[in-house]
C-alpha cells in the first residue's frame, strides 16, 4: 500500500516553499492536484499524483542526507544576519539541505545535513535521546569527584543534566590542560559548556567526534559525505525506539 502524505508536507519537502507558506499557497487557490484545485490543508497525496502550483508543476526533490565535518566559526544555520559562513554554504543550494540541530559557532564536529524532514523531526524529537560525543580540552587538571559528579547527573541552578560518559583521554601538567570524551544523550543549549564551567573548568576546545553509530574516522574540517540507506534506516529506526 502506497503511504500517502499531506499535500502542504509534500510541498515542503520539495523545496517549493516552507510548510507555512505553502498552506497559505494551498486556501488561496493555487494548488492543483491532478487537475483539481485544493483548498483542504488535510488533503493527502501519494507519489503519483500531479502537483501544480499557478499551472507549474512541482518536481520532488530526491531525499539526501550528509554527515558534515562543521569547521569552527561557521553558523549551523541555513543564513545569517551578520553574513557570517553558514553550514549550507558547503552545499549546492539545489539540494535545499538544512542542519539537524545545532553546533555553536566556536564548536567544530559532525553534523547531519539533510532535506528528509521526517529523518530531522525523528532525530529532533524532544523524547529521542541519540547519544553524541564530543572531545574536551579545558583549562585545569580535572578532578575524580568532579568526573564523578558527571557520570551521576548535575543540576545547575533550575537545569537537570543528564548522567553522562565521560573518560580521561589526557592531563598535561605543565601546561594545566585535560582532554576528556564526554558523551551525553541529551541537546541542551551549551550542555558541555555549562557542566565543565560549573565545575570551575573553561572549555578551550569542543569538537563532536560521533553522533549515535557514526563517527568522525577519515574525515576533516568542512569535509562531508553522502549517509548510506542502511545509514539512514538505522538512524530512523534508532530514533522511533527512543520515543
Amino acid at each position: 500500500m502506497v503511504e500517502k502524505e499531506r499535500l502542504q508536507k509534500v510541498m515542503a519537502s520539495s523545496g517549493v516553499a516552507s510548510r507555512r507558506k505553502s498552506e497559505i499557497l494551498i486556501k488561496s487557490g493555487q494548488i492543483k492536484v491532478n487537475g483539481e484545485v485544493i483548498r483542504t490543508l488535510g488533503f493527502k497525496v501519494s507519489p503519483d499524483d500531479q502537483i501544480k502550483i499557478n499551472n507549474h508543476l512541482i518536481k520532488p526533490i530526491a531525499k539526501k542526507s550528509y554527515l558534515f565535518y562543521k569547521p569552527q566559526k561557521v553558523i549551523s544555520s541555513t543564513k545569517d544576519e551578520y553574513n557570517r559562513m553558514t553550514v549550507s554554504q558547503f552545499f549546492s543550494p539545489r539540494l535545499h539541505l538544512f542542519p539537524v540541530g545545532r553546533l555553536d559557532y566556536d564548536t567544530s564536529g559532525l553534523l547531519i545535513m539533510t532535506n528528509d524532514g521526517e529523518l530531522a523531526n525523528l532525530l529532533m524529537h524532544p523524547r529521542f535521546t541519540i547519544p553524541k560525543t564530543y572531545l574536551v580540552k579545558i583549562k585545569g587538571l580535572i578532578k575524580s569527584n568532579d568526573l564523578e559528579k558527571i557520570r551521576q547527573g548535575i543540576k545547575i541552578k533550575n537545569t537537570k543534566y543528564a548522567p553522562a560518559k565521560i573518560k580521561v583521554k589526557k592531563v598535561n601538567k605543565e601546561t594545566g590542560n585535560s582532554f576528556v570524551k564526554i558523551t551525553l544523550t541529551e541537546g541542551k543549549n551549551h550542555e558541555v559548556k555549562n557542566i565543565f564551567s560549573y565545575l570551575g573548568y573553561s572549555v578551550r576546545r569542543l569538537t563532536r567526534i560521533q553522533i549515535a553509530f557514526l563517527k568522525d574516522e577519515g574525515m576533516r574540517s568542512g569535509m562531508f559525505r553522502q549517509l548510506t540507506d542502511i545509514e539512514i534506516k538505522k538512524l530512523k529506526n534508532l530514533s522511533k525506539k527512543g520515543r
